[in-house]
């Protein structure tokens, strides 16, 4: 069975809809039902039904999906194991959200060039969800990120806690439970329940983005204020670039590291997850 039919199955299980497998694939929707008529052949089971919402997993489909999960993970062990240069015995997998990829992803690298520099590293960032999904699927090693899922075979570990405050381009107050110039930046689930306490009359923002990066681009060039992590803007407002909006609530929002309980290389794992220990130790002194 080809390795095209086990992703074939697997981002249609995932996404229950052939075309939107077919975009994420990249492929045409006639390559997606043909992979997985193939494989039906091969069982002589259908693996999918229609459903009111797309597709859904049958019996046989979803006894598979495992097995194909455990494929397509021991398949990407092997790529890596063996297309890896003579000089490197180890890689490791990291993902991050993006968020988190300035203040501690790019310390991270070149702290484990200088420890590990037999290990070979793949770095990527993402969301939440799909991070979650790839360190299921073996595909990623450690994820760094703001909202886990407490899934067996992982650990759930606490990096530290990312403190939000409110600043603006230029000082100000606030009044009547309205922000001049708001951007409300999507934090996540934590945030937005602490935000609606905080400031419960306030009407909807005019602009609200799920990136903080892009917000704070955002009100440099143009002014406003908004929600953002003080690590990230303490060094404009050393310039006076931003200022603190005093009289606001800072809102605490908990960073994570997430691993499998028994990682393909233990030692290297461990080291890897030591330097990013030792780097928010570092920050936070």
């Amino acid at each position: 069975m080809k390795i095209e039919n086990i992703r074939t199955f697997l981002e249609i299980s995932s996404c229950g809809n052939f075309n939107r497998a077919a975009e994420n694939l990249n492929v045409a929707q006639s390559t997606v039902s043909a992979r997985v008529k193939s494989m039906e052949q091969v069982f002589g089971r259908r693996l999918f039904k229609r459903g009111h919402a797309g597709v859904e997993l049958t019996s046989a489909g979803q006894h598979f999906r495992q097995y194909a999960l455990n494929i397509q993970r021991l398949w990407q062990q092997a790529h890596q194991h063996i297309t890896l240069p003579e000089n490197f015995s180890h890689s490791i997998g990291l993902g991050s959200q993006v968020s988190l990829w300035d203040s501690l992803i790019l310390e991270w690298i070149p702290w484990m060039r200088r420890n590990a520099s037999n290990i070979a590293l793949h770095v990527e960032a993402d969301y939440s969800p799909s991070l979650m999904r790839q360190l299921s699927d073996g595909l990623l090693d450690i994820g760094v990120m703001y909202q886990p899922r407490q899934t067996p075979g992982l650990v759930v570990e606490d990096l530290f806690e990312e403190t939000l405050v409110l600043v603006t381009t230029d000082q100000r107050v606030v009044s009547e439970g309205w922000i001049e110039g708001y951007v409300f930046v999507d934090w996540g689930d934590v945030f937005r329940v602490r935000h609606a306490e905080a400031f419960p009359e306030m009407e909807t923002p005019a602009v609200s983005v799920g990136l903080g990066a892009l917000g704070l681009e955002y009100i440099l060039q143009n002014s406003g204020s908004g929600y953002f992590p003080v690590r990230v803007v303490q060094p404009y407002i050393e310039q006076a670039r931003l200022f603190r909006i005093e009289g606001t609530p800072s809102v605490q929002r908990p960073a994570y590291m997430v691993y499998p309980s028994s990682g393909r290389n233990p030692e290297a794992l461990e080291l890897a997850l030591r330097g990013l220990r030792e780097i928010v130790s570092s920050q936070a002194g």
